[in-house]
This record gives structure tokens, C-alpha cells and sequence, in this order.
């Protein structure tokens, strides 16, 4: 196989040209999802809450009620029943509170399901912390099995004033069973 590298010095300038921007592009698609986590964490857009696992406050700020209120929507093809235990929480921001979903696989078949997570407004979603929460993990049932699913969270007390309520919202998709992917 004859050599393909350009004998000419602006026919090799352009090739390296090439390359470079070929491992630039890619080193910036590579990046991108951890750069969107970091714009999504700093300006509170899109709902996303931090995963990781925070120790809850000290200090509780008992002069400030918080409405929270939980939901739980079912991916379409999903054939699960899943819903919160209770569906509004009255809190004191820096107080953790430990609350359950329901959820129920529908048909004979074991399947795989995952929640995601999504607070509104979208400024209250980086007060939200959740210390233990099912989300965190696939959520693996036989045919017609029913799990108790905890969620263990807390309203940083440094939720500004004028938000008095937060919503909760949990979309449940059905997830492939993968061995690498831990399961709870």
C-alpha cells in the first residue's frame, strides 16, 4: 500500500489541519454532557437536582413552612403502576423527611424500570436534596411484584423566600436490564 501522507507542504498543513479539528470535535462532544450538568447545576434549568448525596443540615429553619408535592407519571409502554404514598408534604427547610412511591409491574413478565427526577420551579430543584432515593438505581420487578420505593430528602434552608412550594415530579421509564448497571 503506497504512502497517502501529502508530499506538499500546504497538502500536510491541511491534513494536520484535519486531524486536529477531527480530535477537537470530539473532545468537545465528549464534554458536553458534563458542561450541560454544570450549566444545569448553576443556573437550575431543566429541574435537574444534584444525585449526589448530601448529609442534611444542621440547622432547621422552623419560622419557614414548604409546601412539597410529589407526582409520578408513567412512560407510555410502560406497564407499571406507580405513585407516591402521599402527595403533599407540608416541611421545615433543613428538616429531612423519608417518604415512599408505590410501584406495581403490570404484567407476567419481569421488566426494568427507572425514574427520573425533576423539580419545579426550576430555581427550587438545587434546594431539593435527596440524601437516598430510588432514582438513583434501576428498579428491577418480576411480573405483577409491588415494591415500597423510599425517598429520603431535605429543603436546604437556603431556599429563597419566595418559593413556598415545590413540586416533585418523577417520569418511570422502562430501563434494559444490563449486569453492569447496579440495581437496588
Amino acid at each position: 500500500m503506497a504512502d497517502q501522507t501529502p508530499k506538499s507542504p500546504a497538502g500536510r498543513r491541511t491534513f494536520w489541519s484535519l486531524v486536529l479539528a477531527s480530535v477537537a470535535m470530539f473532545g468537545f462532544a465528549f464534554a458536553l454532557v458534563p458542561l450541560y450538568d454544570v450549566f444545569c447545576d448553576i443556573t437550575g434549568i431543566n429541574g435537574k437536582t444534584a444525585d449526589t448525596e448530601a448529609a442534611a443540615s444542621e440547622r432547621v429553619d422552623r419560622s419557614r413552612a414548604i409546601t412539597v408535592e410529589f407526582v409520578a407519571y408513567i412512560n407510555p409502554g410502560v406497564s407499571w403502576e406507580f405513585e407516591p404514598e402521599v402527595t403533599t408534604l407540608v416541611v421545615h427547610p433543613g428538616q429531612t423527611h423519608t417518604i415512599n412511591y408505590r410501584a406495581r409491574n403490570l404484567s407476567q413478565a419481569s421488566s426494568v424500570g427507572q425514574a427520573v427526577p425533576s423539580v419545579s420551579p426550576g430555581l427550587g430543584a438545587q434546594y431539593f436534596n435527596k440524601i437516598e432515593c430510588f432514582c438513583f438505581n434501576h428498579q428491577p420487578l418480576e411480573g405483577g411484584e409491588s415494591a415500597s420505593l423510599p425517598l429520603i430528602f431535605y429543603v436546604d434552608p437556603e431556599l429563597p423566600s419566595d418559593i413556598t412550594t415545590l413540586t416533585l415530579a418523577y417520569t418511570l421509564y422502562s430501563a434494559k436490564a444490563d449486569p453492569a448497571v447496579k440495581t437496588q
